[in-house]
């Protein structure tokens, strides 16, 4: 919780990293491993919850990262970024409408930059918040 509050731009920026490495990963994994011996073409259960653990962890990142801004048009993007990843990982479970997959690419990256850009407009009250400050 501590990085949250010091950093969420940092941590922002790395899980949404770690979300797109995930996403670009999944289909090389099971094509070499599981999927390849047994044919099976479902994912594990696990798999796929770490998609809600990427959201989870990216919605607090945003949140905080939206309290200290001072930019006035990366609060909407972000949010706007984070309910798109939203629909995009919902869609792909239950399948309301077919979207390519590398559709998630488009707001894992959005949200890359956005969490990299807002680093310079960071502001807080207290000293220990935008460690990267000086």
């Amino acid at each position: 919780m501590i990085i949250l509050k010091q950093k969420p731009d940092e941590l922002g920026a790395l899980v949404s990293t770690l979300c797109l490495i995930h996403c670009v990963a999944t289909p090389f994994i099971f094509i070499v491993q599981s999927c390849a011996i047994t044919a099976c073409n479902e994912t594990p259960i696990w798999w796929g919850v770490i998609d809600y653990f990427f959201l989870i962890i990216s919605f607090f990142a945003i949140y905080r990262s939206a309290q200290t801004t001072t930019s006035t048009w990366i609060k909407p993007a972000f949010w706007c970024s984070w309910c798109v990843l939203f629909f995009v990982i919902i869609n792909e479970k239950t399948t309301w409408f077919l979207i390519p997959e590398n559709t998630i690419y488009i707001p894992a990256l959005a949200l890359i930059g956005l969490h990299l850009y807002n680093r310079k407009y960071c502001q807080c009250n207290t000293d220990k918040c935008c460690t990267h400050e000086k």
